[in-house]
């Protein structure tokens, strides 16, 4: 076939030219509209179908369902079938989201990565990054068994599955090769769960105990719920995994076999393993290795030392704070905010034998400036100001905001009390080019930016960020 073949209502046959941001592809149409397409890779001359195509719309979306002329970096087998957009086009099914870089080898997924976090940089931030997008060292040759956590939607009728990207379809699943060797082993998809709306997994690295969590649909019946409960208490008994329960009306998650939460540690360089409790519904990075290869990346940055003051802003379950409180020693101080109650909860037991460490719940941007954002009353929008939690002056700022970034609140609060260096994990390039452009103009300066692949098979990335503002 070639470029010339017949395009159709929803079909079109396309080039692909480049990488954009969010996992798509970027071509055009005979017309000259944008298309931003899945499943594909610079180069290739494929058959894509149209998801979104409004006569209106400034761009379309579509997904591949043939490949006419392949490109180097295409494997010849998908990792994960159900993932596999070219398959499920022959078979007349959608593909499940999750493993949209699949199709390729795990070095052009990377050098597509290096090249969107290029791209954001210099565009938002005007950062000439010529960094490298890095593996973690005990990645597998196909990226495959990394993930600890996984997530699973249920159909009225009790089935769990995924959906595909921007559908409400939920197609049933019979495996997950990007989940750990332990997520595989209990299939939880292939668990009947009826009057349950979602299914979280939570397989600890170290081998510790597996939890898994069970959103409950509103109003469910008393008969069945309890047959629900026997059912999964019965199963995890089996497997040696606990099973938690939450309904929409009730905000207490109810332990139904095992302990309401999982054990996750960290071995350090020095001194004792570090260990956290992390909640059903709390927080903790997905891959294996991203707790020990972020830690790693931020202590490298920080160069904490004995008597220093760090803040942690977005801790999470206290990762960061746990790794920087030995390092501080007791002439020093952390101080960690988390707007999350139950991951700051977490937080809190994690890290209360810890005399010099101060974690505190809330909105980051209110507990910095005491501001709490602005809320609309008879159509007027203001902001209401209480007395900002009492922060101690810091020599180090260590931040991990959610995918869309840091408020510009916050930002302009970490400049305000001038730290010796700011070190900023990122999930999203989009949000680190524009906030290391907002710190930039107020006279920052990156020194250094490291990516790294702990997402295989997506289109997902990881940066840690150096910022100083004497260099």
């Amino acid at each position: 076939m070639t470029e010339d073949q017949s395009d159709t209502a929803d079909q079109l046959t396309l080039r692909l030219t480049g990488v954009a941001h969010g996992g798509h592809m970027v071509s055009r149409s005979p017309e000259g509209r944008v298309v931003f397409v899945r499943h594909g890779a610079p180069g290739e001359l494929v058959r894509v179908r149209l998801t979104d195509r409004g006569e209106d719309a400034k761009f379309w979306r579509g997904d591949v369902v043939e490949v006419l002329e392949a490109s180097e970096g295409r494997r010849g087998e998908h990792p994960w079938a159900a993932a596999d957009a070219v398959s499920a086009a022959r078979e007349e099914r959608l593909p499940v989201g999750g493993a949209e870089f699949g199709h390729l080898t795990l070095e052009a997924q990377r050098e597509l990565k290096r090249s969107v976090v290029a791209e954001q940089l210099d565009h938002l931030a005007g950062i000439d990054w010529r960094g490298q997008v890095a593996a973690v060292e005990d990645e597998t040759s196909d990226g495959t068994g990394w993930r600890t956590r996984l997530h699973l939607d249920v159909a009225e009728d009790g089935t769990a599955g995924m959906y595909p990207h921007r559908s409400n379809e939920l197609i049933p699943i019979t495996d997950m090769p990007l989940a750990t060797p332990v997520i595989q082993s209990l299939a939880p998809w292939e668990l009947s769960v009826p009057g349950a709306s979602r299914l979280d997994v939570a397989a600890p690295a170290n081998g510790s105990r597996p939890l898994l969590h069970v959103s409950l649909r509103a109003r469910q019946d008393p008969d069945a719920l309890a047959e629900l409960r026997r059912h999964l208490a019965a199963w995890g008994s089996e497997h040696e995994v606990s099973v938690t329960a939450q309904s929409p009306e009730d905000r207490e998650i109810q332990t139904w076999v095992g302990e309401p939460v999982v054990r996750e540690t960290l071995d350090m360089p020095a001194g004792e393993p570090l260990t956290w409790r992390v909640s059903p519904t709390g927080f903790w990075q997905i891959h294996r290795s991203a707790p020990s290869t972020l830690v790693d990346a931020v202590l490298a940055a920080a160069q904490m030392g004995p008597g220093d003051t760090v803040w942690d802003l977005y801790s999470g379950a206290g990762l960061f704070t746990a790794a920087a409180a030995p390092l501080v020693g007791p002439d020093g101080q952390v101080f960690a905010v988390e707007g999350s109650p139950v991951t700051s909860a977490d937080a809190r037991v994690n890290l209360s034998e810890l005399d010099h460490v101060r974690v505190t719940r809330g909105d980051v941007a209110r507990i910095l400036t005491g501001r709490n954002p602005a809320r609309r009353r008879h159509g007027a929008s203001r902001g209401h100001k209480r007395p900002a939690v009492r922060a101690p002056q810091p020599d180090i700022v260590i931040l991990d905001p959610p995918r869309s970034g840091a408020a510009k609140e916050v930002l302009a609060a970490i400049d305000a009390v001038e730290p010796r260096t700011i070190v900023y994990v990122a999930c999203d390039p989009a949000a680190l080019g524009r906030d290391l452009g907002r710190l930039s103009r107020r006279g920052w300066k990156v020194v250094n930016i490291r990516a790294f692949d702990l997402y295989p098979n997506t289109h997902h990335v990881e940066a840690v960020a150096v910022l100083r503002r004497n260099e």
